[in-house]
């Protein structure tokens, strides 16, 4: 089992790509500019997307990705999001207006595109994994996701604030690796505030809630930075110390990590 992280920014710039994860090559977690990098034979590939919410920067990409591989599909895209997260694609992206109604072409009956709804506790059974949807805390309706892999789970808080329902569902989980979103530097604390993002005061309080004893050779790794700070933040994280107990990663885009077994004492 394989995560490829093919977009992991907060923002577009050079070499940086917007929240995008492949996992087996089967099922696309958000959907942002990363998804641009892959082959047209490794979109065709993908059965699923599961989408954390409805903001720009992770749901960019579905629509021309759909439009790059609709003459060779052979099935539906099946994209599993919260209703209001399916009801705002439609509205605004898939309206005909901004772009083709995919959910309606070639015809209803046979289309391109089908949306599943789904719910915070959902379970999933996609592409031979067990997804489930995780509570979150964002400025529009949102989630993240827990998929089950050899090693345990691999949980991806997407966008999110403080939520103390995420980390009672993921103290129940034996997890393998957490990727979680710190988007601002402290210098930006209100900001991320008011948009309920992390930074690394906040992150620092939200790993709090971590039973770390339980999860002994968890991985964390740090996504969603934005290009221009994430130096500072890093620097930052650093300062806290916040990587003493379980030493953070910093995601990038190409990066590849493998779940195929379970993970072994250090």
């Amino acid at each position: 089992m394989q995560v490829q992280i093919l977009g992991c920014s907060g923002a577009i710039a050079q070499h940086a790509r917007t929240t995008a994860f492949l996992i087996d090559d089967r099922i696309l977690v958000d959907a942002g500019t990363g998804v641009g990098d892959l082959t047209v034979e490794a979109m065709l590939r993908i059965e699923h997307v599961f989408l954390t919410h409805a903001h720009l920067d992770h749901v960019a990409a579905l629509p021309l990705m759909l439009d790059a591989v609709a003459s060779g599909l052979t099935r539906p895209l099946v994209v599993h999001a919260l209703p209001e997260t399916i009801a705002a694609l439609q509205r605004h992206v898939f309206n005909g207006t901004i772009w083709p109604d995919f959910s309606a072409i070639p015809s209803p009956q046979a289309p391109f595109l089908v949306f599943e709804p789904l719910r915070v506790g959902a379970v999933v059974e996609a592409a031979g994994h067990r997804v489930e949807a995780l509570p979150a805390a964002h400025t529009v309706p949102a989630v993240g996701y827990a998929v089950d892999t050899p090693a345990g789970h691999w949980v991806f808080s997407g966008d999110t604030g403080g939520h103390p329902a995420f980390w009672a569902r993921v103290n129940q989980l034996r997890l393998a690796m957490l990727v979680i979103e710190t988007a601002f530097s402290e210098r930006e604390l209100e900001l991320a505030l008011r948009s309920q993002h992390l930074c690394p005061s906040l992150l620092a309080e939200e790993l709090q809630h971590l039973d770390r004893a339980r999860h002994p050779n968890l991985r964390i790794a740090i996504t969603h930075t934005k290009p221009m700070e994430r130096e500072l933040i890093a620097a930052e994280v650093a300062q806290m110390g916040l990587d003493t107990a379980h030493p953070l990663l910093w995601l990038e885009a190409g990066q590849v990590f493998d779940l195929s077994a379970p993970v072994q004492p250090r």
